[in-house]
């Protein structure tokens, strides 16, 4: 029963648009003021005031106090990963044509391509990379749940990527997150904000201040194509 009590209150705290336009706008994983959350989900400071207490009581949201100033982020990677498999469950619920929903076509190009997911890389590109990983025998498994083979950690340990300091706590190793445009799994987990940090310093992509889009260096369009190209 008390697991249904759960669910029942997990559902009260998403039905509110306000709500979740809040989660929605911190979803890059940057912690943000009351303020900049009251306009991104076009309330009054102090509606603001009152869904993010409700998002910090259950555990969507934390608090992160710095000397005067209050900023609130999502609370954890599992966080993170509810509200963006909401979002996509959302979109395949409103489908009735082959033609992409109206949120996923009025979004940038950029944004299909790739942008963040949390601490992770979302869209076309990243989509592409487990498509890559389990062709070629990097990964095995279910989506939620990846295994990472022997061939795996030999291709990651080239790539310099430790596994032992990526996978910390009780955080998943390696697991699918279904890509809100793409409606295929990109990669989450322990590895997959292993591989965004591994992008980041090798100059593939640079990230855009308070946007979850992620730009692609000439530099990373040619080592995602050898990456891709690896087997």
């Amino acid at each position: 029963m008390l697991d249904i009590v759960n669910i029942s209150a997990l559902a009260q705290l998403l039905a509110d648009p306000a709500r979740v336009a809040i989660l929605w706008t911190l979803i890059d994983g940057t912690s943000r003021p009351a303020g900049e959350l009251a306009f991104a989900a076009n309330v009054s400071a102090q509606s603001a005031s009152a869904h993010l207490a409700k998002l910090v009581e259950g555990k969507l949201l934390v608090l992160e106090i710095q000397g005067r100033h209050r900023y609130f982020r999502i609370a954890s990677a599992e966080a993170a990963h509810l509200v963006e498999n909401l979002a996509s469950f959302g979109q395949n619920m409103q489908v009735r044509t082959p033609r992409r929903p109206a949120i996923v076509r009025a979004m940038p190009g950029e944004f299909l391509h790739a942008r963040t997911c949390y601490d992770h890389l979302a869209g076309d590109m990243a989509v592409q990379v487990l498509q890559m990983m389990l062709a070629q025998s990097w990964l095995v498994g279910t989506v939620q749940n990846y295994q990472i083979t022997p061939l795996g950690q030999e291709k990651l340990s080239v790539l310099g990527i430790d596994l032992e300091h990526s996978h910390k706590g009780k955080r998943a190793l390696a697991r699918g997150c279904v890509d809100l445009t793409q409606r295929r799994p990109h990669l989450a987990g322990a590895l997959g904000a292993a591989l965004l940090d591994y992008y980041v310093r090798q100059g593939w992509i640079l990230r855009t201040p308070h946007s979850r889009i992620v730009s692609m260096t000439p530099h990373g369009q040619e080592g995602f194509r050898r990456l891709l190209a690896t087997g």
